[in-house]
């Protein structure tokens, strides 16, 4: 005869099962508690706190996912984290007041933007040295970098442009101006989009990555929302290119796009003041930062709905998951 499994045997093995479905793991950068908020994503509760330097904000990923950095405002260089023992390991330089960031697809370089001195830094990882500082626009922010590693994409906040920096020669080959206030810059993965945000206009710009020419405008325009409170910040795209997310900020919403015609499809209620985006590794979350609110969202994205908020630091800013 088969014994029967004890009730709270079974129920663990269903919990452990669960957490091993999703062992990925979230980590937020907080602003103003000079921490980074590490939470299971098999439970979905914080799991450890880092102390890092002051200010940080930009938040990303080396591609095997074994490394965090994070950009230091207010120390102007960059921490690094070590995945597995969630401890910082080192610090790498940058330029003054670096706030995002991009990690060239090789993982050699980061490509920082530095507020204070309107520069793009180009960072060897290896060599821990600046090798090369690009001059922009007036407060530059958004860093993206094409899938093949050919071009980097940044946005100036005050100018209102797009530069796009050739990563062979480190040359300046473009400026495109883009709706008032641009924060946040994203290449597909296919190589042939650019999407931009524009804080002040609440708009989204996709651009040609070959030519730059502006495909589409995408406005933002939540039912009962004043046109004021919808400022668009962080975005993310899908891996297969069907959709996109863009933060709108004190709106407390994220629009859902269809990124092929370019069309809002629905907005999804947040938390309060939502800045930036990210997918689970296996694209069927996306966690939200939200400033004001003390917390992140967590947005099924197979359900359409919002199935936790979990309070992290104060004035959660940026956000990346590993698996």
């Amino acid at each position: 005869m088969i014994k029967a499994m004890p009730l709270a045997t079974l129920m663990a093995a269903v919990v452990l099962a669960a957490a091993d479905a999703r062992a990925e793991t979230i980590f937020v950068s907080n602003e103003q508690d000079n921490t980074v908020s590490v939470i299971d994503g098999g439970t979905l509760a914080v799991a450890a706190t880092i102390a890092v330097g002051r200010r940080p904000r930009g938040i990303e990923a080396s591609g095997d996912g074994k490394t965090i950095y994070v950009a230091l405002g207010d120390d102007d260089r960059i921490d690094v984290i070590d995945v597995a023992s969630r401890k910082v390991t080192g610090n790498l330089p940058s330029g003054p007041d670096p706030e995002r960031f991009t990690v060239s697809p090789d993982g050699a370089r980061l490509y920082i933007a530095n507020e204070d001195d309107n520069t793009v830094s180009v960072l060897d990882i290896a060599g821990r040295k600046i090798t090369a500082d690009i001059a922009v626009g007036i407060e530059p922010e958004g860093m993206a970098v094409s899938p093949d590693g050919a071009f980097v994409v940044c946005t100036s906040e005050t100018t209102s442009m797009a530069h796009f920096i050739d990563s062979k020669t480190l040359e300046l080959i473009d400026n495109v101006l883009v709706d008032t206030r641009p924060r946040v810059a994203q290449v597909t993965r296919d190589g042939k989009h650019v999407w931009i945000t524009s804080e002040l206009r609440g708009t989204a710009s996709v651009l040609d990555a070959r030519s730059h020419a502006i495909l589409a405008h995408i406005d933002f325009a939540p039912p009962g929302v004043p046109l004021e409170l919808v400022q668009a910040v962080g975005v993310a795209i899908a891996r297969d290119g069907e959709r996109a997310f863009v933060a709108l900020g004190p709106s407390a919403r994220v629009a859902e796009i269809d990124a092929r015609q370019f069309k809002v499809l629905r907005y999804h209620l947040v938390g309060q003041r939502v800045w930036n985006l990210a997918f689970s590794p296996d694209g069927k979350r996306l966690y939200t930062t939200n400033g004001s609110s003390n917390d992140i969202s967590v947005l099924d994205l197979e359900s359409d709905r919002v199935v936790k908020s979990l309070g992290v630091g104060r004035s959660p800013w940026g956000v990346v998951s590993v698996p």
